[in-house]
């Protein structure tokens, strides 16, 4: 079976590359419904998009690889299509935007976007092989059992990267980039919670406060979550991107404060109390005893001299940390690194090497920050490779 376009994936990009690519398009993709990672997205509300989302925002080697399609389809636009299909959504903090009902919305949406494109939809259907004769793509498939050779003139990877595996994950696209001569950058779990070896935290579990979390020269002001397995929360996520192993984190856990001259100030109303008990009306109460044992804080607040006190505010604002590992991409949100961009073009997403290959969405070397700005990514590439190809097709 002939078609124009045969795109591997029905996530995100995939199905948002589909609504654009115009001509005789299909999606292939092995699970049993389209958009999986979408459905479970946002609690179930799915984090669609930032409205501060930019190429500052992005991990790449090429920082400037994004900026393109970004540019070309902003946030605005999708917010755009969004709106256009009625869907209500709201604003949480830091410009994430959720649909007020379910992500489901959201699939529906790319669903109707689809078929108003005609663009055809094959789910349960794995990928056996893919080739290339010099002129057209072939993608041997198999569903329930049945074999099919479909050929192609465009071949677009939209099949992500490695995280979360038990939801389909696999590295497909690596693979199929790798046949066709081009190169990956390190991959590794990204926006994923951190594990320590002797579980030093199991009593904080379900303990959140508000930090200042930072590692590999990079800092975000978000939450943190103690959990029995190590640290998690927004702020974990993010650092989890800059941080390399055997590296140290560092934690201000008093990020809107001067703790120094508040601890000073209450020494003259509350000298009496132990030092503790009055970390204890900054901190959490669980956390404030467990620092007053792990830091072996003694003694009532009137005893503390100015040296002191400038010590432990030092500790509170720069608390170091290292931690043995991550969850790894079982609860990765993404992944990091990816199909080198030096070898796509940034406008159309295209391989410079073989015409009518094209990669987008997770399976390139581009990771954005948790907040809406991975999908993003997603709809912005999918929108430029849809693009290029329906253009090219229209000059043909």
């Amino acid at each position: 079976m002939r078609y124009d376009t045969i795109i591997l994936g029905a996530g995100a990009a995939g199905m948002m590359c589909a609504a654009f690519s115009g001509g005789r398009t299909l999606v292939l993709d092995h699970a049993r419904a389209p958009g999986e990672k979408i459905r479970i997205s946002g609690g179930g509300r799915c984090n669609f998009t930032n409205i501060y989302a930019g190429p500052e925002n992005f991990l790449s080697q090429n920082p400037h690889f994004c900026k393109s399609a970004l540019s070309r389809y902003t946030q605005w636009d999708f917010i755009d299509l969004v709106t256009r299909h009625g869907i209500a959504y709201h604003e949480k903090t830091l410009g994430q935007l959720f649909c007020d009902t379910s992500a489901k919305e959201i699939i529906a949406m790319l669903r109707a976007e689809m078929q108003r494109a005609r663009a055809e939809l094959r789910l349960h259907t794995s990928v056996v092989s893919v080739s290339h004769d010099g002129h057209s793509f072939t993608v041997e498939t198999e569903a329930q059992g049945n074999r099919q050779s479909l050929t192609c003139a465009n071949l677009v990877l939209a099949t992500g990267g490695k995280s979360i595996p038990k939801m389909g994950a696999t590295g497909l696209a690596y693979d199929i980039a790798r046949q066709f001569g081009l190169t990956l950058t390190d991959t590794r779990p990204a926006l994923v919670p951190f594990t320590f070896s002797d579980t030093p935290f199991k009593p904080l579990s379900g303990t959140a406060l508000p930090v200042r979390a930072s590692a590999g020269g990079t800092g975000f002001d978000e939450a943190m979550l103690f959990t029995h397995r190590g640290l998690s929360g927004p702020a974990m996520l993010q650092i989890s991107s800059y941080w390399r192993e055997g590296a140290d984190i560092h934690l201000n856990l008093l990020p809107d404060s001067d703790p120094f001259e508040t601890l000073k100030g209450k020494r003259q109303t509350d000298g009496r109390r132990n030092l503790s008990t009055v970390l204890g009306h900054l901190l959490p109460a669980k956390l404030a005893d467990f620092l007053a044992t792990e830091w072996r804080l003694t003694g009532n607040l009137a005893d503390q001299s100015d040296a002191a006190l400038r010590t432990l505010s030092d500790r509170l604002q720069n608390w170091t940390l290292r931690p043995t590992a991550t969850e790894g991409y079982r609860t990765a949100e993404v992944t990091l690194g990816g199909i080198d961009t030096d070898g796509l073009s940034s406008r159309t997403m295209e391989a410079k090497t073989l015409p009518g290959l094209y990669v987008i969405g997770e399976a390139v070397d581009v990771t954005g920050w948790l907040g809406g700005f991975n999908f993003q990514w997603a709809w912005s590439s999918g929108w430029a490779a849809g693009s290029a190809i329906a253009q090219k097709q229209a000059t043909r």
